[in-house]
């Protein structure tokens, strides 16, 4: 199939900025000459960081380490990037696996500046943080030290390092190429499409029940021949994970992400709990709109029917018009950003063969500007994904003067941005329209967003850990018992108010973040949660709010997320904080059934 398939044909990505094709000579340059440069600082410096340094030398140190950073990330973003835009050319698998390579290798050479660091004790480490020279790093310098108990000795950090390529990353990509080049076939009416998986998930929005559920049996037609497979990258990776907590002596299979994320374990857990506790909105709200569907049963195929009214769809410039009008009623700043990401085509949106499925934004350098990657399929659901990731490119683009070393944020605030642009988008369309059945088909959209945000990607987070759980404690787990734990979790979150088919237990093998990333989901509850707060506030501050929250995203990780967020006034350990949130979640909820009654619903 080709772009056709959606408006947003022909929208690609100009990576000329970084490289100009995976066979570009500059290419083999800029990684032979960050080789020689990583080799350079590696034999001035080695065995020499902190031992009677100079805060002003120790600041140079830093600054050469974030530059040789700097030049070994933009090859490995630019092969990364290729690779998702078609994954079945193997030129692009081999480069990416080529720079993968050497790039382990320059990382080897820089391996000691993080060990030497961590290895100062903690008066002559103090010494160095509180100088007014290293200001600037001083949330790095603090934070890299966070990891002490778990670094390793230097011969065995490099085998790790090494050994990557041919361990988990080649795992991931296995995973990466055989669900990227899945084709389904749809049929109805007699009628059978071949189309993308992408393609296929859109038709669950679709108003014809029999098409969602023609949609419905042909993805998971298309899952099952590659369970099998999937299962063993599964397991493979799990097992890569417990192996390496044992080495770093990590306490528990989520304390790498919690420190990473710079957030105590308590919190997430506070987190946990407070989904838990209010998962029973879910089933209130599917039983609601059971009845506005007129249906005796709703299936996993009828969770995104349109209620009520058929939402229009909406073509890409259309969602393009709509984005960029939300965020300048915000910000007019944040919106001349946005408009940059489509002047020059740093957007890859259509839909092709072979090209990676979902969406994300990927920062680059602070020299650069980040990428976007969508499947624009012409729902309004695609606008909030355009206004979702084009929040990460914002905050990117905010958070740039941070530098190299500290403009990526915690996954802790990472989905603030992205969500709160969302909420920006909805608020607009709501504020609009005045029909009352289009109301309430966009309220009821709206909260299967924060729905899937907020309380899907927590139970993704206890399907994960029963997963590893099991590899750690039983071994190696059959596709079976992954499929019984994916349903048992989904039939907790809708507490019998979705019938779940049977194939539904083979969902789980398409989602990339139980592969690519070990306990990320949750992050997504947590922006969802600080976002519907954020939001209130700006509802009620205006713009004093608006000049607070972007010096927020400007900061980046220069400042520990508990004390970024505390700027506007959010206590993330809480508990009442986190329970206002799904409080507003659950007046929604209430929103939508008193629309309902009132057009006899």
């Amino acid at each position: 199939m080709t772009g056709k398939l959606s408006s947003a044909d022909g929208v690609k990505w100009n990576l000329n900025d970084l490289f100009k094709g995976y066979d570009d000579p500059n290419l083999d340059k800029a990684l032979k000459k960050v080789l020689a440069d990583v080799q350079t600082f590696e034999k001035k410096y080695k065995g020499k960081l902190g031992k009677g340094m100079e805060p002003k030398e120790m600041l140079d140190v830093i600054r050469n380490y974030e530059n040789l950073t700097v030049d070994f990330v933009k090859p490995l973003v630019f092969v990364e990037l290729l690779f998702a835009s078609d994954t079945s050319k193997p030129e692009h698998g081999a480069v990416l696996a080529k720079v993968r390579e050497q790039v382990s290798v320059v990382r080897t050479h820089l391996l000691f500046v993080e060990l030497e660091w961590c290895a100062l004790d903690d008066k002559d480490a103090d010494v160095f943080i509180r100088a007014p020279e290293l200001e600037k790093y001083s949330n790095f310098l603090k934070s890299q030290r966070r990891f002490k108990p778990h670094k390793l000795s230097e011969p065995e950090e490099r085998l790790l390092e090494m050994m990557s390529n041919t361990g988990k990353r080649a795992f991931v990509r296995l995973f990466d190429e055989t669900v990227n080049s899945m084709e389904i076939e749809v049929t109805v009416d007699g009628e059978t499409k071949k189309m993308p998986l992408e393609s296929g998930l859109s038709l669950l929005h679709h108003p014809e029940r029999k098409r969602r559920e023609a949609a419905n049996k042909a993805i998971t037609n298309g899952l099952k021949p590659n369970a099998k497979l999937v299962t063993y990258i599964l397991n493979t990776i799990a097992q890569d994970h417990f192996v390496e907590d044992k080495m770093r002596r990590f306490p528990n299979m989520m304390s790498e992400r919690n420190l990473q994320n710079e957030v105590d374990g308590k919190v997430v857990q506070i987190l946990l709990e407070a989904s838990k506790k209010n998962v029973q909105m879910v089933a209130r709200y599917y039983n609601l709109k059971r009845k506005l569907l007129g249906l005796d049963k709703l299936y996993d195929y009828d969770r995104y029917a349109p209620v009520g009214v058929d939402l229009p769809r909406c073509d890409y410039l259309t969602g393009k018009a709509m984005t960029l009008e939300a965020y300048e009623s915000f910000s007019p700043r944040m919106r001349d950003m946005a408009q940059e990401f489509f002047d020059k085509n740093w957007i890859d949106a259509e839909l092709r063969p072979g090209k990676e499925g979902g969406a994300f934004c990927a920062g680059t350098t602070p020299d650069m500007h980040p990428y976007v990657k969508l499947n624009y399929t012409d729902q309004l659901g695609d606008v909030m994904t355009m206004a979702h990731e084009l929040g990460h490119g914002i905050h990117g683009h905010l958070s740039q003067k941070q530098g190299m070393l500290q403009m990526d944020t915690s996954l802790a605030v990472a989905e603030t941005a992205s969500v709160f642009g969302e909420m920006l988008v909805f608020r607009m369309m709501m504020e609009r329209e005045k029909d009352p059945k289009v109301r309430l088909a966009l309220l009821c959209s709206k909260i299967e967003d924060s729905f899937a945000t907020a309380f899907r990607q927590t139970m993704m987070t206890e399907f994960e850990s029963r997963v590893h759980a099991a590899r750690r404690d039983k071994g190696e787990q059959k596709v079976e018992t992954y499929n019984q734990y994916w349903m048992e979790v989904n039939e907790a979150m809708f507490v019998g108010s979705v019938e779940l088919t049977e194939g539904y237990a083979w969902w789980w093998t398409y989602v990339l973040h139980f592969f690519h990333y070990h306990f990320y989901t949750y992050a997504y509850a947590f922006g969802e949660i600080l976002v519907l707060s954020l939001y209130a506030k700006y509802q009620k501050e205006g713009k004093p709010f608006t000049d607070k929250y972007i010096e927020m995203l400007e900061s980046g990780s220069s400042v520990p997320p508990r004390e970024l967020v505390a700027k506007v006034g959010v206590d993330l350990e809480d508990p009442m904080f986190w329970q206002n949130g799904f409080d507003l979640i659950g007046q929604m909820v209430a929103d939508a059934e008193r629309l309902a009654k009132e057009i006899g619903g």
